[in-house]
């Protein structure tokens, strides 16, 4: 059944996740920071835009969010012109942006004052995923607040799964990332030594992505690193701060994560390089000869 909706935050995830919700029928109103955004939204998918989050949240049964750290969700939640001013009882909060399990369960006990829901969900699948509808949704939070939002939220997943209580969306958002990093320093080590050995990388890549090798990451970055491109997909600015929060999070659980702590130097040195918007798997950049 369509519902009346809210997203807030319209970058490159939160533009088409919007859009799905839009397309899916739902009534979408829209807020952005950047008015302009918010109305090339409208312009293109419909809705109405909003000038502040309480404004876009009023009325709405599910308010979703999708912005860019601890700091920035605090901005559109909390105050007078915030959402949850604007959200009636009952009413649940989603919020999709990639943050820490500490901000998830402050927000959530927040909301519970207010008679509102919460749920973490952030995502992975990169903007390819939000443009196609693909994306990967770990939830955190009660099972009947999940049940009700996730008919909505499947308009731009192709897996959507609760993982526990609050804050777990966020662990295993994570985990996600912590593999991540491993795996594009793996990658990077590898297409490094086939160059530097004689070996034609591409059909490297062909032989070895069919065996036990493979990862989204080879069959989607191994080529382009090969050329040496990284002007497109995650921001390696991202990363260092998603990296962060795992790092952070591991001093509280005792995780070690060296590996972790030293792909996150290394994306150090890429930022020093100019490298702060280019691809994370620029970390082969590191490795190329001089």
């Amino acid at each position: 059944m369509a519902k009346k909706v809210t997203f807030l935050g319209l970058g490159v995830m939160g533009f088409p996740m919007a859009g799905h919700l839009a397309a899916a029928g739902h009534e979408v109103a829209v807020y952005n920071r950047t008015t302009s955004r918010a109305e090339a939204w409208v312009a293109k998918h419909g809705g109405r835009q909003e000038r502040t989050p309480a404004a876009a949240a009023k009325g709405a049964s599910l308010v979703f969010a999708c912005v860019g750290n601890d700091d920035d969700l605090r901005s559109i939640v909390y105050g007078e012109t915030g959402a949850l001013a604007g959200m009636e009882k009952g009413a649940v909060f989603i919020d999709h942006t990639t943050a820490s399990a500490e901000v998830a369960r402050e927000i959530a006990a927040a909301a519970a004052e207010s008679n509102l829901h919460f749920l973490d969900a952030p995502v992975s699948g990169g903007q390819a995923g939000a443009e196609n509808g693909k994306l990967t949704v770990m939830v955190g939070g009660e099972p009947p607040i999940f049940e009700q939002a996730k008919p909505v939220i499947d308009s731009y997943a192709r897996s959507c799964v609760l993982m526990g209580p609050v804050g777990s969306g966020q662990l295993t958002k994570m985990v996600n990332q912590i593999c991540i990093a491993g795996l594009l320093q793996g990658l990077s080590e590898g297409m490094n030594f086939a160059q530097r050995a004689g070996l034609d990388g591409k059909r490297v890549v062909e032989v070895i992505s069919k065996g036990a090798a493979q990862s989204w990451q080879m069959d989607n970055r191994a080529l382009t690193m090969l050329e040496g491109e990284f002007d497109f997909g995650f921001a390696v600015d991202w990363m260092r701060k998603d990296l962060g929060i795992c790092l952070a999070e591991a001093k509280t659980n005792g995780a070690r994560l060296p590996v972790t702590a030293l792909v996150d130097q290394f994306y150090a040195q890429v930022q020093a390089r100019g490298g702060q918007r280019w691809d994370t798997s620029s970390l082969i950049q590191l490795l190329a000869k001089d």
